[in-house]
């Protein structure tokens, strides 16, 4: 299991079969379960409807604004940095933020990432913390898993390269390893890795969990993900897995399917979706995102136009995306392996995208620290060992006998990073730390 420094194995671990979404904790909903109509009834209302907008539009961009001020990011963005770190098709997202929430006194001398990709975030990690002796690399995907595992051997040789000595030549003593596998089985890789990693009497220093699809898998036509390209109806993470979303919607009960909507999707007008989805399946069923996308199209044909219903058909692939491959009930299951492998002070890191995700990042941190349900009327805390100007993010935490949330509010990008990159806008950094 162990290997020589510099080198890279591979370890193709056969993933688990995908369970049933019998199995599938429902994510909390809180909105009312009324389906919406998207089709209006005249010329005349829509020209109303599209006049009364204008007048609340402007108040609401500068409601939204007024929120993210409260979280943005305050760290100076690099574009550099960025550069370095970029795929040609993929970049890494709060990539400054990461390396400032383990960014600390203690040295990160062990480090795995539990969504490898093109290995972003791992290079600039390795970059930043030269003491850094095991690097870990997870992903479920073999494609993206090849790109990440080709960069990190290129890091590695150049360093190899330097003979001037000093903070390079400590990378010479750095392991690392790459696993083909699902997050959820962190502690079955660490315990390959040494047993001392998985059973808590050491620990690893850091684990970073990145949830955002990146654009080499978005990109792809035939992975299914996009609701601008025509593909097969997919969308799963795992190409080893079985369930696809064209097995839901053609052959899930009526209602399960409509449940997937409202409740992944969080789609108001969910109950008219789930009746025309079933009603293709007497004339054969869906087949392609293309197909899936025209049905969209037609459900919301007069409202919305372009923009309602591009915005339908990205929470119905959400909705779909998430159960193929089971993601809210592993990412909770996941977080609590993780934060089990951290060592004492150790950091776990997760970026997620969307508000079922965000909420349950938020409450599983909680219930964490505090060893069971969740408490947020907890007064903020402040430590006299974080550098405020250096992190200033974590003036805001909430402490518990188990650890202590890092950020009582999470962490999104700044505005300079929106503008590089678009796909960001939604990421959201949370940071527990294990007492």
């Amino acid at each position: 299991m162990a290997m020589a420094a510099r080198r890279l194995v591979p370890f193709h671990l056969r993933p688990a079969a995908a369970q049933p979404l019998a199995g599938v904790a429902a994510a909390p909903h809180r909105r009312k379960h009324d389906a919406v109509s998207c089709k209006s009834t005249g010329k005349t209302k829509a020209r109303t409807k599209a006049k009364d907008t204008s007048m609340w539009r402007p108040q609401r961009r500068e409601l939204e604004e007024h929120l993210k001020r409260r979280t943005r990011s305050e760290g100076a963005f690099d574009p550099d940095l960025y550069r370095r770190h970029s795929h040609s098709q993929h970049v890494p997202v709060l990539l400054g933020e990461v390396l400032a929430a383990f960014r600390r006194p203690l040295p990160l001398r062990s480090f795995v990432d539990c969504t490898l990709g093109a290995a972003g975030h791992s290079l600039a990690m390795m970059e930043a913390h030269p003491e850094m002796e095991l690097h870990v690399g997870m992903d479920v995907d073999p494609s993206a898993l090849e790109i990440g595992q080709r960069h990190i051997e290129a890091f590695l040789a150049s360093r190899t390269t330097d003979e001037g000595g000093g903070e390079d030549a400590s990378q010479e003593k750095l392991r690392a390893y790459t696993h083909i596998k699902n997050f959820k089985y962190i502690k079955q890789v660490l315990g390959g890795v040494d047993e001392s990693l998985a059973d808590g009497s050491c620990g690893v220093d850091g684990i970073l969990i990145d949830l955002g699809m990146s654009s080499m898998q978005v990109n792809r036509s035939d992975r299914g993900f996009s609701v601008m390209h025509d593909g097969p109806l997919d969308m799963r993470m795992d190409p080893k897995a079985t369930l696809t979303a064209e097995d839901i919607l053609n052959s899930w009960p009526e209602l399960e399917v409509g449940r997937i909507l409202r409740d992944y999707g969080e789609e108001s007008n969910w109950q008219s979706l789930q009746r025309r989805i079933v009603k293709e399946r007497k004339t054969g069923g869906l087949h392609s995102t293309g197909e899936l996308v025209k049905l969209i199209q037609r459900t919301c044909a007069i409202s919305g136009g372009r923009q309602g219903w591009i915005k339908t058909a990205t929470r119905v692939f959400q909705a779909l995306r998430i159960a193929v491959n089971d993601e809210l009930q592993i990412l909770e299951d996941t977080i609590h392996s993780c934060f089990d492998c951290l060592a004492t002070d150790g950091r776990l890191a997760v970026i997620s995208f969307h508000s079922l995700e965000d909420r349950i990042v938020k409450q599983t941190f909680l219930e964490l620290i505090h060893g069971g349900e969740a408490d947020e009327d907890v007064e903020d805390l402040a430590y006299a060992d974080i550098d405020d100007e250096d992190e200033p993010w974590f003036k805001q935490r909430v402490q518990g006998t188990n650890g202590t949330v890092l950020t009582k509010r999470p962490i999104t990008p700044s505005q300079e990073e929106e503008k590089l990159n678009q796909r960001c806008r939604s990421a959201k950094l949370r940071v527990i730390q294990k007492a």
